[in-house]
């Protein structure tokens, strides 16, 4: 099975970080996802807001299961680049992480990821964006 297959049976169960974290998966498709958690007291950092390694991580997993939407069955994926704006800090509450593939050629594609406070719509707190190393069978 899968790592698609995976999601759509199991959900974050099929992830262990996605597990740990208690990210919910939204919904994934067509180079789309949306992936939501609710900011828990260990997940701050020492003066109250969400760490930041958390925005880049949740906004890293919503591009990839979105880039997993786009690639063949078959292939595996891996982070080449990866920068990120901070926007606005969060304490507490559900964010919502959404992942956007922006063009994805043969070997390397192009992602964008956001970061929102309560909801998709609500105010965005941070902007990553990423290229991802597409990897065939046959490189492995």
């Amino acid at each position: 099975m899968g790592y698609l297959e995976e999601i759509k049976a199991r959900g974050r169960d099929a992830n262990p970080f996605m597990k740990h974290m208690g990210i919910e998966v939204e919904s994934f498709g067509g180079g789309h996802c949306q992936l939501s958690t609710t900011v828990g007291p260990s997940m701050l950092n020492g003066q109250g807001w969400l760490q930041g390694g958390l925005y880049v991580a949740l906004c890293d997993e919503a591009m990839a299961l979105a880039l997993y939407t786009a690639i063949k069955e078959g292939e595996l994926i891996a982070t080449i680049s990866e920068s990120t704006d901070y926007l606005r800090g969060v304490r507490a509450g559900r964010v919502v992480a959404t992942g956007l593939v922006r063009r994805s050629g043969r070997r390397v594609a192009f992602t964008e990821g956001c970061l929102h406070e309560g909801s998709a719509d609500g105010p965005l707190l941070s902007q990553t964006r990423a290229s991802f190393l597409i990897i065939r069978q046959k490189d492995r």
